[in-house]
């Protein structure tokens, strides 16, 4: 069985998600403010369903076809979301996905860990490139994905279906050479 990495940065831990941490997923992830601005995360987020999904990081891990982190604090030790890449072998490439939970918007928590994710993407994995899309009614996001270097790419349009409404996905990337460039700067 592969080890599972921990990664850490200035105010973060990027961890393995446990089992004791399904009633605050459900809890953060299942927030209504949350769920509308992913793709993925489900509304109502039921109970079982947090354990469902982590079930699977290990397995995902083991095969090389992604990782999942569990975002949290240092300092108190509480859960502020998850990141992960899922990656597409044949392409060398990754696709960033991530949430934080309301109570911790705007501390810049998904901009540190996103940061350390393409290190970790870059140089671990070694990928080639990494993306990522936003729904575009979510321009937070996509300051994420300016903060940490990625380029915008382009607009899907009606590109995805959330809750019964197509909605327009902006589409950013990042190479490996330009990050590594930028981090000689």
């Amino acid at each position: 069985m592969k080890i599972y990495p921990t990664l850490t940065t200035e105010r973060l831990l990027l961890r393995k998600f446990q089992v004791t941490d399904a009633s605050v997923i459900q809890e953060l992830a299942g927030a209504y403010e949350v769920a509308e601005m992913t793709l993925n995360i489900p509304h109502p987020y039921l109970e079982g369903m947090a354990e469902i999904w982590m079930e699977s990081h290990q397995e995902e891990f083991e095969a090389g076809m992604g990782i999942v982190f569990a975002i949290e604090e240092s300092q108190t030790k509480k859960l502020a979301g998850a990141i992960g890449l899922v990656v597409t072998k044949r392409f060398n490439r990754g696709e960033l996905g991530y949430w934080v939970g309301q109570p911790y918007w705007g501390k810049g928590y998904a901009t540190e860990a996103a940061h350390e994710l393409l290190r970790y993407g870059f140089e671990t994995i070694k990928l080639n490139k990494i993306s990522a899309t936003h729904m575009t009614r979510n321009p937070a996001s996509g300051r994420v994905m300016q903060k940490i270097g990625m380029e915008k790419e382009g607009v899907l349009k009606q590109h995805a279906l959330k809750w019964d409404q197509f909605v327009d996905l902006a589409a950013y990337g990042i190479l490996a050479d330009n990050w590594s460039e930028r981090q000689q700067t």
